[in-house]
């Protein structure tokens, strides 16, 4: 039997996408995305008109989110209003369950990702790129009024799932935490949830192993800090043998802080070629996609030139690793 046939190639798509946008996305051949839905957005009626629409582009919706929810201080840090914030996210997950929608995310950063700033690296090809360098990262301790321990943080987790998890199971959604980006244990005075990968581990304890609780696994974050974050293949194995594994982000990196450049996935410091056959080694089932694109010249495309470049080599690795894997035999068949 072969295996990896069933992993899915997708891209983000806005809740408020032109149709030009949804048909380059056609164009390129996609027939998976992920829905980013804007607050306006988010009510059971716009969510379904919106998966229609996509629909008659030959698009489905495998996983979503909405950022304001998902990245949410209150929910993250405790604050007055986060059993408020919690129902807004119950209510979207049940929407995500009417709709068939069966993944959707938490991303415990309150303070977003840490980005240094946007600009044509040393190793980006001439594109504009994310890079962060470690001085910049700020020190500031106060930044929420206080600082907020790891204790803290994962009280605050702990609350979010005994609340959640009831209502991910009813709604039949599963639910996949991005780690920290970047991941160090602790960023303006507040303790990173996941910047570890063992403390996936511990998330998945807390959760009683539950099914509905799992990770976007970006090779990105697991390479931005090297062996302090974990072995990228050993932890790939571990956690997709265990079905943990329900969204996996392509993205490499020019090296490990305290300074790194996001770069075309074939240009950083790993080869992320076997990552993929590893992934089709397991048969794993979930979607694949490229995470951050760069951007090219402005007047060639811009970010939908990157868009497209490096959804291409995507989709090329995946069918090199399917037939590395199943061997020339497989495909034949496959086109009999």
């Amino acid at each position: 039997m072969k295996k990896g046939t069933h992993i899915k190639v997708q891209h983000i798509v806005w809740s408020d996408a032109s149709d030009d946008e949804l048909l380059f996305l056609k164009q390129l051949g996609l027939k998976y995305v992920y829905a980013y839905f804007k607050d306006e957005h988010c009510n059971y009626n716009d969510m379904m008109r919106f998966q229609e629409r996509l629909s008659s582009y030959g698009l489905s919706i495998t996983d979503a989110g909405n950022l304001s929810i998902y990245k949410c201080p209150s929910i993250h840090l405790g604050l007055p209003d986060r059993d408020e914030c919690i129902d807004r996210y119950i209510e979207f997950t049940r929407n995500l369950g009417k709709l068939g929608i069966r993944v959707g995310y938490m991303s415990w950063d309150p303070d977003k990702i840490f980005t240094s700033r946007y600009a044509v690296g040393k190793y980006s090809r001439g594109c504009v790129t994310r890079i962060v360098d470690e001085k910049d990262i700020p020190k500031t301790v106060n930044l929420f009024g206080r600082v907020y321990t790891e204790e803290d943080i994962w009280d605050n987790c702990a609350y979010f799932l005994k609340r959640v998890l009831p209502e991910l199971e009813k709604a039949d959604v599963r639910l996949a935490f991005h780690p920290n980006d970047p991941p160090i244990p602790s960023i303006n005075g507040v303790h990173n949830l996941l910047w570890r990968s063992q403390e996936y581990r511990r998330l998945f304890e807390l959760a009683e192993n539950s099914p509905y609780i799992g990770m976007k696994l970006c090779t990105g974050c697991w390479l931005e800090t090297g062996a302090q974050f974990g072995n990228l293949l050993q932890d790939l194995r571990e956690f997709v043998s265990q079905g943990k594994v329900f969204v996996v982000h392509f993205r490499n990196v020019s090296g490990t802080l305290p300074y790194f450049e996001e770069t075309m996935i074939e240009d950083g410091y790993t080869d992320l070629r076997p990552v993929m056959e590893e992934l089709v080694k397991l048969d794993y089932t979930g979607t694949v996609s490229i995470d951050h694109p760069l951007s090219f010249v402005p007047s060639c495309g811009g970010e939908k030139s990157g868009v497209a470049y490096m959804l291409g080599y995507l989709k090329s690795m995946l069918s090199s690793a399917q037939k590395e894997v199943n061997g020339p035999m497989e495909k034949n068949k496959a086109n009999q």
